[in-house]
């Protein structure tokens, strides 16, 4: 007889992320890849600076989806990446 702990916290998520894996994948391409468009095209591509504050994490999160990286560096490659994107397009849309 053997019992079932579920896992809770970070690890319970990791682990149902992996399993998960293609659909949050999926979820991960199309929220950052349109983010990352939206915030070049409101305006970063005017400055460098911020042109690259946009790239850089949003290539480094697509690569590692292409990588195929384990899904706690996709996670917090695109929560970093969603950060970045969501300020951009804030600070653009609001001056």
């Amino acid at each position: 007889m053997s019992t079932h702990v579920a896992n809770t916290g970070m690890k319970g998520l990791i682990e149902k992320a992996e399993f998960n894996r293609f659909g949050i994948i999926c979820v991960v391409l199309t929220i950052v890849g349109c983010l990352g468009g939206i915030a070049v095209g409101l305006g970063a591509i005017e400055n460098y600076l911020t042109l690259t504050l946009v790239v850089v994490p949003t290539m480094a999160t697509l690569s590692l989806l292409i990588a195929v990286a384990p899904m706690r560096s996709i996670l917090i490659a695109g929560g970093i990446s969603f950060i970045i994107d969501m300020m951009m397009i804030l600070y653009f849309t609001l001056s």
